[in-house]
C-alpha cells in the first residue's frame, strides 16, 4: 500500500487518503460512529433505518443515486453494532460528484414523511423476512439476549422489536440524525486514482463548511462479568436441530483481541482446523461446526456454532465441543500450527487490501480505532501472537460459569 495521509478538519471530521494509480476508479467510503449500540431500548433498529433513509435525498440533491449513477458510480452501505458504512466508487473524472453527494447528506437529509414511510416499509419487510420468517431467523435476537443484561450488545442491528420502527416517529428520527450525523463523528477515507492534494482540496470544499454540534456523552451500560452458565432451549419449525454457544471476549481495542481471533482460526479455519478435522471428519459427530469472533468495539462475543450429523443429540454434540475447548487448555498448540496461521493471516490481509475499495474501508476502521491501530503495524500484531497466549486466554474464556449455550431443536 501507498503512503497514507491524514488531516482532520476544523469541524472534526477525520480525512484518510491513500493514491491507487492501478486504476481509474476512486473510492470514497464514509463512517459514522454510531451503530445499534447507541440506540435507547424503547427505540432501537433506528442506525440500520438510517442506512435506507440516507438514500431517500438531502437538502439539495432529491434523488442521491441518480445524479451518481449519471457519473458512473455505484454504492452501498451497511450497518453493525458499532458504526454505519457508506460507500461509492465512481470514474476519477467525475469524483467531484462524490464529495457533493455525500457532503450534502452529511449537511442535512431532506426529511419528509413520505420519504420515512417508504424506508419503514422496506425495513419493516426485511426484518420479517430475515428475522421472524426465515428459519434460524431469530437466532441472533436469542443469543444477544441470552448473552448481554445490560450492554445495548443485547439487540440486533434490526432492532429488538419489530414495533419500534413501525412506530417511529419523525420527530425521533430526525433527533437521531442530528445527534450522530455529525463531521466529527465520521471518518472520510478516499481511496484511488486521486491525489492527496486533490482529496484534501474536495474535502475542505465541500465538507469544511459543514457545521459541527457537539456529540453527547455516550453513558452505555457496562456489561457486568457473567459468573454462572446461562442455558435456553427452544423449538422451530426448522430443518435440522443447531448448538449454539457465545462466550464473552475482549473488546477490538484489547492486546488479546488478536488471541481470540487466532483461538478461532485453530478451531476452525480450513479443512486442517481442529473442528473440522476431530470433530466433523474424524469423529463425524457434527455435519458443519464454526468459531468466529463478533469483531465488536466494546466487549465482544466468541461464537461456536454446529449442526450435529445425523442420531447425534444436542447434548453429545456440546460435550465434544467442550472436550476440544478443554485441550487449548492444557495443550499447547504447535509452533508448526502457529506459524502457518501466521502465514495465513498475513497472505488474507495482503491479498484483501489490494482493491482500493477494500483499502477505503480498512482505512477508515482503522483511523476510528485509533493511532496504534494501523494498516501496517496489523500483521505485526497477530505475529506476536504466541501459543502461550492462546492457550492462557482459552483458559480465561472457554469455562463453564461463562457459557451462554442455546439448543435449536427441530420440531
Amino acid at each position: 500500500m501507498n503512503e497514507v495521509h491524514r488531516k482532520v478538519l476544523d469541524n472534526g471530521l477525520r480525512l484518510v487518503h491513500c493514491f491507487d494509480d492501478s486504476t481509474q476508479m476512486v473510492a470514497l467510503n464514509i463512517l459514522y460512529e454510531v451503530g445499534a449500540r447507541d440506540e435507547s431500548p424503547e427505540h432501537t433498529g433506528f442506525a440500520h433505518l438510517f442506512e435506507h433513509l440516507m438514500f431517500g435525498g438531502s437538502i439539495h440533491i432529491p434523488s442521491y443515486d441518480t445524479p451518481l449513477q449519471e457519473a458512473g458510480g455505484e454504492n452501498n452501505a451497511w450497518t453493525s453494532n458499532d458504526i454505519t458504512n457508506y460507500y461509492l466508487t465512481i470514474p476519477k473524472h467525475n469524483v467531484e460528484v462524490a464529495f457533493w453527494l455525500e457532503s450534502d447528506r452529511m449537511l442535512q437529509l431532506a426529511f419528509n414523511e413520505e420519504s420515512l414511510e417508504v424506508q419503514r416499509q422496506v425495513v419493516i419487510e426485511e426484518f420479517k423476512q430475515t428475522h421472524l420468517n426465515q428459519p434460524y431467523g431469530d437466532i441472533g435476537h436469542l443469543v444477544r439476549d441470552l448473552a448481554y443484561k445490560k450492554h445495548p450488545y443485547r439487540w440486533p442491528t434490526i432492532g429488538l422489536d419489530i414495533s419500534h420502527i413501525e412506530e417511529a416517529t419523525m420527530e425521533q428520527v430526525k433527533d437521531f440524525y442530528n445527534t450522530y450525523y455529525q463531521p466529527s463523528n465520521a471518518v472520510l477515507a478516499v481511496t484511488g486514482n486521486i491525489s492527496w492534494e486533490d482529496a484534501e482540496a474536495l474535502t475542505e470544499k465541500w465538507f469544511a463548511p459543514i457545521p459541527n454540534t457537539p456529540l453527547p456523552p455516550r453513558n452505555r451500560p457496562v456489561e457486568p462479568l457473567q459468573t454462572e452458565e446461562r442455558r435456553l432451549t427452544v423449538e422451530r419449525q426448522v430443518p435440522l436441530d443447531t448448538l449454539y454457544m457465545a462466550f464473552h471476549m475482549c473488546d477490538r481495542f484489547h492486546p488479546d483481541y488478536c488471541v481470540y481471533d487466532m483461538i478461532s482460526d485453530v478451531l476452525s479455519l480450513g479443512t486442517s482446523s481442529r473442528f473440522n478435522q476431530r470433530l466433523v471428519k474424524e469423529r463425524r459427530i457434527f455435519s458443519t461446526l464454526d468459531a468466529h469472533i463478533s469483531g465488536s468495539l466494546d466487549i465482544g462475543l466468541f461464537h461456536i456454532i454446529g449442526r450435529p450429523a445425523e442420531g447425534i443429540t444436542l447434548e453429545a454434540a456440546e460435550a465434544a465441543v467442550w472436550e476440544e475447548l478443554e485441550k487449548l487448555h492444557t495443550e499447547l498448540v504447535a509452533q508448526s500450527e502457529i506459524e502457518k496461521l501466521h502465514t495465513r493471516f498475513e497472505a488474507s490481509f495482503v491479498f484483501g487490501h489490494i482493491s482500493y475499495l477494500q483499502q477505503a474501508t480498512s482505512l477508515s476502521l482503522h483511523e476510528l480505532y485509533g493511532p496504534e491501530f494501523t494498516l501496517d503495524t496489523e500483521v505485526d500484531r497477530y505475529n506476536a501472537v504466541t501459543a502461550e497466549d492462546i492457550r492462557r486466554v482459552s483458559k480465561q474464556c472457554f469455562q463453564r460459569e461463562h457459557a451462554n449455550v442455546l439448543f435449536y431443536k427441530k420440531k
